[in-house]
Order: C-alpha cells, then sequence, then structure tokens
C-alpha cells in the first residue's frame, strides 16, 4: 500500500544570512521508501518575502520543484539497487529574497529499497512425450523479480501428477506412464507453483499446462530484450538473454550459438550458463565506429539445434552510433574549471598582498610631510680676504674671509620630492580594490554555477569560463607595476580553492 507522507514545519536551520530555510521537524522526514510520497512546501523566516526558490542536484531523481517553494517527490521503484539497501541524494535548496539576499541549504535524501514479489507471466505449453524422460526449464523471461532478486520455485504438492518433480530452479522432470499420456490427450494437466524472491521471500503463484506431443518439433527460441533492431552507442553495452525451449524436452537441445556480421564482435561474447539458457553480453568500445563514420551496423544471427537438426533462428541488427568519450570529457572540464579559478585565486592572493605594500607606502608617504626638512646654507656679505696667523702656531698662515653667513631651515613637501606622491598610491589602490572586488564576484558565480558535473557539460561553460580571463588579465593591472618575477599562481589544495570560493567543488 502506498504512504503518502504530508509534513508540517516548524523548526528552522541557520544559514549565513538573516533569514533561514525552513524545513519538516518531524525526525527522519527526508529518510523515505522507494514508493512513498513526499510534500511540503518551503519556506523562509524572514520579514523579507522570498522572490523565488530553486533547487540543484535533483536531475534523474523524479523530483518535482518549483519556483514557489512545492517540494513532491515519490522515489521510483528502481532507484535503488538491491544490494544497496538504501542511497543518498544530495540537493542544494536556494531562495532568492526581493531585497536581494540568497540563501543555500544542502539537504541529504535517504531513500530506502522496497522489496517486491517476483511477477509471473503466462507461460507456454510444456508437450510431452509417453514414457521418456521429459524435462522443461521455466523460461527466465516469464518470470522476473522486479527488484533484481535472486528467485526459486517450490511446487504445490497438491497439484502434481505422480512422478514429477519441480526443482528449486525452476526445472519440470516427469516420465508420463502410458495411462498418464493419454489421459492428457483429452484434457491437459495444469501444476501449481509457487516462485519466492531472495532471501525476503515473497512469493507469487504460479501454472504450468502439461499437454502430449506426437511429433517431433523444432526447438523455441526467444531473445530478450524481443526487438529485432537494437540501438547503441559507443561503450554501452548490449545484454541478450536467450532462452532455447523443446516441445519434446529441453534436452533435446544439441546446440545454441550465434554468427556475426562482423570480425570485431569476439565468440566469448556468448555466454553458455544452462543448455536451454544463454547470454549475449557485449560492449563496442569507443574505437569501433570509424572517425569517417557516423553509425556501423552489425548483423547477429542467434541459433537453436535440437537432436534431430531441427533448426530455429532469430536475427537482431545492432546499430552502434560513435560517441564521444564522456569520461574523459568530463574529466577535461573539470581541469578547466579548477586551473580557472587557481588563476583567479591567484591573482587575488596577489593583489591582496600587493594592497598591504600600498598601504603601509601610504602611511609612509603621510609621516614624510612632517618629519621631512631640507637646510640650506649662503654666503651674506664679504667684507674682505686677508691672512690670519693662528695663535696656536705662528708659523701657519691661513686666509680668512670677513662677513656675514645665512643658514635656512625650510620645511617642504617630502613626499613630492623625496618619496613617492600619495596620489598615485592612493589612485593605485583604488585600482587594486576594483580588480579584486570584479574578480571575486566572477569567481564566486562560477563556482557555484558549475559545481556539478553536468552544468559543466553546457556549452556555456566554455563561454563563461572565457568571460572570467579578461578579468584575470584586466589591462588596469599594468598600473599596479606588481612584481613579474612573482609566479602567476600556485598549485592551491581543493581546500584553499574553497576558503576564496565557498561554491568551489572538488566533483
Amino acid at each position: 500500500m502506498k504512504r503518502v507522507i504530508i509534513l508540517v514545519f516548524v523548526c528552522f536551520t541557520n544559514l549565513a544570512l538573516s533569514q533561514d530555510l525552513v524545513f519538516p521537524f518531524q525526525y527522519g522526514w527526508n529518510i523515505l521508501t522507494e514508493g512513498d510520497e513526499l510534500k511540503f512546501k518551503l519556506a523562509v523566516k524572514d520579514s523579507v518575502p522570498p522572490r523565488f526558490f530553486s533547487l540543484d542536484g535533483f536531475e534523474s531523481t523524479g523530483i518535482q520543484f518549483d519556483t514557489l517553494g512545492n517540494f513532491y517527490w515519490q522515489p521510483a521503484y528502481d532507484l535503488v539497487d538491491r544490494l544497496e539497501k538504501q542511497k543518498d541524494f544530495n540537493v542544494i535548496f536556494e531562495v532568492s529574497m526581493e531585497d536581494g539576499r540568497k540563501a543555500r541549504s544542502a539537504i541529504t535524501f535517504t531513500v530506502l529499497h522496497k522489496n517486491r514479489p517476483p511477477s509471473i507471466e503466462e507461460l507456454p505449453v510444456v508437450y510431452v512425450k509417453m514414457a521418456s524422460s521429459n524435462s522443461y526449464q521455466i523460461p527466465a523471461e516469464y518470470i522476473r523479480d522486479l527488484d533484481g532478486d535472486p528467485i526459486t520455485f517450490r511446487p504445490v504438492q497438491e497439484k502434481m501428477p505422480q512422478g514429477a518433480n519441480l526443482s528449486s530452479l525452476g526445472l519440470f522432470t516427469w516420465t508420463p506412464s502410458k495411462s498418464q499420456f493419454y489421459a492428457l490427450r483429452d484434457k491437459p494437466l495444469t501444476i501449481e507453483f509457487f516462485v519466492e524472491d531472495q532471501p525476503d521471500k515473497a512469493s507469487s503463484l504460479g501454472k504450468l499446462k502439461i499437454a502430449q506431443t506426437q511429433m517431433d518439433l523444432p526447438p523455441e527460441l526467444l531473445i530478450v530484450p524481443g526487438d529485432s533492431s537494437i540501438t547503441v552507442s559507443e561503450n554501452e553495452l548490449v545484454n541478450l538473454k536467450i532462452y532455447v525451449s523443446d516441445p519434446n524436452g529441453d534436452d533435446n537441445v544439441a546446440e545454441v550459438g550465434f554468427v556475426c556480421s562482423d570480425p570485431q564482435v569476439p565468440k566469448t561474447s556468448f555466454k553458455e550458463n544452462t543448455k536451454v539458457q544463454s547470454e549475449f553480453i557485449w560492449k563496442p568500445g569507443y574505437e569501433f565506429v570509424e572517425e569517417s563514420e557516423v553509425t556501423k551496423e552489425v548483423d547477429f544471427t542467434f541459433y537453436a539445434i535440437d537432436n534431430a537438426n531441427n533448426r530455429t533462428q532469430r536475427k537482431v541488427r545492432v546499430t552502434v552510433k560513435d560517441a564521444e568519450n564522456i569520461d574523459e570529457k568530463d574529466k577535461l572540464s573539470y581541469i578547466k574549471y579548477r586551473n580557472s579559478l587557481i588563476q583567479a585565486k591567484g591573482l587575488i592572493d596577489i593583489l591582496d598582498d600587493n594592497h598591504e605594500t600600498l598601504s603601509k607606502a601610504y602611511k609612509k608617504a603621510k609621516k614624510g610631510k612632517k618629519n621631512r626638512a631640507l637646510i640650506n646654507a649662503s654666503l651674506g656679505a664679504t667684507t674682505g680676504l686677508s691672512p690670519v696667523i693662528l695663535s696656536t702656531d705662528p708659523s701657519k698662515v691661513v686666509s680668512a674671509i670677513g662677513g656675514t653667513t645665512v643658514l635656512t631651515l625650510g620645511t617642504l613637501e617630502a613626499t613630492e620630492l623625496l618619496g613617492k606622491s600619495k596620489n598615485d598610491i592612493l589612485e593605485k589602490m583604488k585600482v587594486n580594490v576594483e580588480i579584486r572586488n570584479q574578480l571575486q564576484v566572477a569567481g564566486d558565480n562560477f563556482a557555484r554555477k558549475y559545481a556539478l558535473k553536468s552544468s559543466r557539460r553546457n556549452q556555456e561553460f566554455d563561454i563563461d569560463r572565457d568571460k572570467l580571463l579578461p578579468i584575470i588579465n584586466n589591462q588596469k593591472l599594468v598600473i599596479l607595476e606588481i612584481d613579474a618575477s612573482k609566479p602567476s599562481y600556485k598549485d592551491y589544495s581543493d581546500k584553499d580553492l574553497k576558503k576564496t570560493f565557498p561554491d568551489f567543488s572538488s566533483e
């Protein structure tokens, strides 16, 4: 029975801004089971009304979320693998306020796997021979577990004819006596059995009709999926399940195999699990389709032969499309994403150091006006030039000038004459701050917009990256006279990048 969960919000999560995103208060509200429904309306605790809501990271989850904050999700039954039991999905809620503020909050949803009983379709009629050992493997394509669990068979003993047996693997064996065989001519026999999945043992009831045959019929060959034409891309898995049954008994099957029009397909792609059940597994590599081609067609012929040389065959055409290597492209895109932010952070650090240097120079220039002075000495009126005998040594004669001498001590604008101009320093500081702020805003937007791997696959990624480069190479940088011997950027760690750009992703 499907559950519907409707939640009311009464608790809040703290955010860096004054407004808070309001989430449900119940414990475990973000834990769901496949098939359950979760509904709520996102709100904000703030006097300013929200402008609109948005959600990142919900692709391929089936989540429905609109700009008014209405959230709805019913996780599909195939969302969590049976072996995982549970799976976490990380999404980011964001609200934009009317006054321009924004708030983001990351929420982790945990989805639990839900087991379902096996599904049984109507089985084909089983034809048996008189006084012969008849065996029939119940075809797997008619019985499947929606969760991919291993299954076992359990017969209903009251419905089984004498001497018949149904194994846990679905193998029906019976050697009918003469009277039993003749009874089948007028009234075919129907046996019942249960199919249980493991380890939960959810079961479904199936029926198998038994009839007699008087002729040697050719084998029956079934391919799942049953399409005669399949289209795949390079490096995409081709998986076909081949089931063979023989109306005269599965032991009558002598050989099962395939032939292919392209020698590049290895024979080892065909795996024979049992005599009546095989599997074809093949993955064309990225080099399968030539660069000059767009697609390449490969014809397969699967066949089954019984002991009487009766032959049955099915043809499948596989069209392989040329595809680019997504993994390699994602790696290259991430390198571009990271290197762009490394360059931006490198310049921001250089600008911060330069701003500190300019601040010290400005303080020094301001002090120079008060503490620096120039001394000027000049001769005044000169009265005459005469020899003078020193009293200490009469033999020494020196020349003396009579008159007055003028000494001038004056305070000058030292910043203009002895140091750098204060106005020039202020202008450089203004340019420094302008470039730094512009680069910080552009870097934050770039780091947030392309934090997810899927967003970097868009054509806008390279366009926005090109828009970031002119800011990093701003023409006004020459005004700052930055030391060219310093490296333009360092090999920053992810932690360093996240300090400067909080939305940076290491994915």
